[in-house]
């Protein structure tokens, strides 16, 4: 199991080795910057790794103290700008080349199908709330995410949707509604196939939760993408990829055709 990933680094861990880099030229323990900027040794030992972003005055602080020269702020505005959560960076890496991405998804409808109504709604449900800013710089990068699906050359995206991640009225009825709609419309790509699973299916292949699967640029490889609380990894060795892809072959068997799954899911929406 491989809980890492190839590529180049995201903004929050780039930040995290600058960081590191400062703070040791600078002979400063975790501990004595974390005391300066009240944070604990292990929270920023968490921000070196880049899992944890820097918040409040931490970055000016440190800044002065390790002796950046401006550095650390500088490289601090693409962190906060990235609007991405620092564990979601390497997956969004290998997605972006991506030559399939597949998707089971069973509370919400899926970040790369949202609307941005519907995505800030998704964001201002977080708990602890998300800061306004948080919130702003979080929907417009998931809906710059969503260029993917348009991206030269096309990839194949397949999703499955749980009846229930289509009946949630997340933000309200009207929200909802507009984000079916909008659901249907992806469908009609040439690209995107879009199945629901119905909630009458006596056996389940995906009882252990959500899950996305990767074919990588140019095939030469497959990576999963598995999501929890507060954390996420990525697996890339066999036999966890092999099975969770037989996982997913069998979900599309068990889901509605994608013929039916739009007529359900313009069902869903004209009932709202």
């Amino acid at each position: 199991m491989n809980h890492g990933s190839k590529g180049t680094f995201g903004a929050t861990k780039a930040f995290g080795r600058l960081l590191r880099f400062y703070r040791e030229r600078a002979k400063v323990s975790q501990e004595a910057l974390g005391k300066a900027t009240g944070y604990s040794k292990s929270q920023v030992a968490m921000i070196e790794r880049g899992e944890r972003r820097p918040k409040g005055s931490f970055v000016e602080i440190a800044d002065a103290m390790l002796g950046a020269q401006g550095a650390l702020l500088e490289i601090a505005e693409e962190v906060t700008a990235s609007g991405v959560a620092a564990w979601f960076e390497d997956y969004l890496e290998e997605e972006a080349r991506a030559a399939g991405i597949h998707k089971y998804e069973n509370h919400l409808i899926p970040g790369l199908l949202q609307t941005s109504d519907y995505a800030r709604e998704s964001f201002v449900s977080e708990r602890p709330p998300l800061e306004e800013e948080d919130i702003e710089a979080g929907v417009i990068a998931r809906m710059n995410r969503q260029r993917v699906l348009f991206r030269k050359p096309l990839p194949y995206v397949t999703f499955i949707l749980e009846k229930a991640a289509l009946t949630k009225p997340l933000g309200g009825p009207e929200i909802l509604r507009k984000n079916l709609l909008h659901v249907v419309d992806m469908a009609s790509l040439p690209n995107i196939e879009i199945q629901v699973m119905p909630e009458d299916r006596w056996t389940h292949a995906g009882l252990s939760g959500p899950f996305a699967l990767l074919e990588t640029e140019g095939r030469r490889g497959q990576l999963v993408y598995v999501e929890g609380q507060g954390g996420s990894y990525i697996l890339s060795e066999q036999p966890d990829v092999g099975d969770a892809f037989a996982r997913y072959s069998t979900l599309r068997a068990q889901a509605l055709p994608p013929e039916d799954s739009v007529r359900v899911i313009e069902q869903v929406a004209r009932e709202l």
